[in-house]
Order: structure tokens, then sequence, then C-alpha cells
């Protein structure tokens, strides 16, 4: 019954949550690029909330694609292709879209403030999922996923302000 118990957990890790992690972590992370590089250049909210639809939607569409065509899940136990996609795809949407709403606020600073406290919630939620799920520790998944945000949000600030 406990290897039963094992297997099954262990293919809900990999068909199921991993997908997710991959979707959510991508989502979060790469559609920052673009949205703080508009939200620079322009100071214009809703601007940076189209880029950040688009780059959202446009990544989740590519990620679920990336997912479900990178292994047939036969070979290594990942499950359907199909469903991993779906979850991968929909799981990078998300991460995306939750932190390009608040541009939907028409003034800039308000707009940012509520943008970073999103992305905040956001990296807290990831690595409690990393930590949940996968055994690392809290601090440890926050400060990876933390780190990585704050060098695509530099570096998208940066380039936008030199457009501006």
């Amino acid at each position: 019954m406990a290897v039963s118990t094992a297997v099954a957990t262990q293919s809900f890790l990999l068909q199921r949550v991993q997908p997710a992690m991959t979707g959510l972590i991508d989502g979060s992370l790469s559609t920052l690029a673009p949205i703080f590089a508009v939200a620079f250049a322009t100071h214009r909210p809703i601007y940076a909330f189209f880029a950040g639809l688009a780059t959202a939607i446009g990544a989740g569409v590519s990620m679920a694609f990336s997912e479900g065509l990178s292994d047939t899940g036969d070979v290594t136990g990942r499950g359907s292709p199909v469903l991993r996609g779906v979850i991968t795809g929909g799981g990078t949407c998300l991460g995306g879209i939750v932190h390009t709403l608040p541009f939907l606020i028409p003034q800039y600073r308000t707009a940012l403030i509520v943008a970073l406290v999103a992305i905040a919630l956001e990296l807290v939620a990831l690595s409690w999922i990393r930590a949940r799920f996968f055994g690392t520790g809290f601090v440890r998944s926050f400060a990876s996923v933390t780190l990585g945000g704050v060098i695509i949000v530099c570096i998208s600030a940066a380039l936008g302000s030199l457009a501006a």
C-alpha cells in the first residue's frame, strides 16, 4: 500500500505540480520585463497593461506548446502531454496576469506600487508551493525566486528608463 501511495504522489508531482510550478514561475518572471519596460518608458499604466496582457497570453500559449511537445510522457512517466501543456500554459498566463491587472489603475505611481505588492505576494506563494511540494526550504525558495525577479525588474526598468 505504501508503495502505491508513493507512486501516486510522485505521479501527482510530475504530472500536475511540476508543470504548474513551471508555468507559474515562468509567467511571474518572464512577463515582468515587458510590463516594467513599457511602464517606465511611457508612464502610461494602460500601455503596460496591454503589454503584460499580450505577453501573458503569448507566453501561456508558447509554454503550453513547449511543455506538450517536450515529451510524450510514455518514457518519463510525466503523463499526458496535452494535460501537462494545458496546466503549464494556464499557469504561465495566470502568473503573468496577476501583476498585470494593477496597470488598469490609471495613476502611474499607484499602479506601480500595487503591481509590486502583487509581485511580492506571487513570490511568497511560489516559495510556499516549492517548499510544500518539493521539500525546499521556504527562505531558500523565496531567495531563489526573488533573485530572478529582481534581476528582470532592474534590467527592464533600466531599459524602459533609457527610452523615456
